[in-house]
């Protein structure tokens, strides 16, 4: 999937020339006019948001904050004329990849925009490995999940049987159908699974 650079700036000229630029550069670039454009437009999929601070209506930095909210994941370069030193720091404290100044050099822009495009492609591998691990962990039964997480503590075949008041002959039918179900052989590999899906 083609990443694409969000722009979101109410000066016009400006917008213009830096979408120019950046498909210059060979980027997929998209334009908003202001904050509440970009909400309308609902973006998905790879790529960044290059955000200016002041705008009317939705500030840049009351952006940042409700998608945040909403749990949109692209990573912000803010991009402002008239930003100050403690704007920048509640910015990259809130999650911000970057906050540069206008007019903007095109090797910091270049450079800020690799860094956000590769943190969001970790992001997006990350995510998509959970929802794996959760599609793998959903095979399980009930009653497997169970026996998962108790071996996955650290407890022997006996001592899960005593957790749930069954017999060890059990537990291990229901280990073995559980490895199977999970295309996995060792209880390590169950603990990881298991550490990877659960919920930050």
């Amino acid at each position: 999937m083609t990443p694409t650079l969000h722009l979101v700036d109410d000066d016009d000229g400006f917008r213009t020339a830096l979408a120019r630029l950046l498909r210059a550069l060979g980027h997929e670039v998209k334009e908003y006019p202001d904050a509440q454009a970009f909400l309308a437009a609902t973006p998905t999929g790879a790529g960044c948001i290059l955000l200016d601070v002041y705008m009317p209506g939705l500030s840049g930095l009351g952006l940042q904050a409700l998608l945040a909210e909403r749990g949109v994941t692209l990573p912000i370069i803010f991009i402002t004329g008239h930003g100050d030193i403690p704007m920048g720091v509640h910015a990259m404290r809130a999650g911000a990849e970057d906050f540069l100044t206008k007019p903007v050099g095109r090797a910091a822009l270049s450079q800020a925009i690799t860094r956000a495009l590769e943190r969001n492609a970790r992001e997006r591998a990350a995510a998509q490995a959970q929802r794996q691990d959760e599609e793998r962990l959903a095979r399980l039964s009930p009653r497997e999940m169970q026996v998962a997480r108790l071996l996955a503590q650290g407890l022997l075949n006996k001592q899960v049987a005593f957790e749930l008041g069954t017999t060890e002959r059990t537990v291990k039918a229901h280990r073995a159908s559980l490895m199977d179900k999970l295309g996995i052989r060792s209880v390590a590999e169950l603990a990881r699974l298991l550490d990877r899906a659960a919920p930050p």
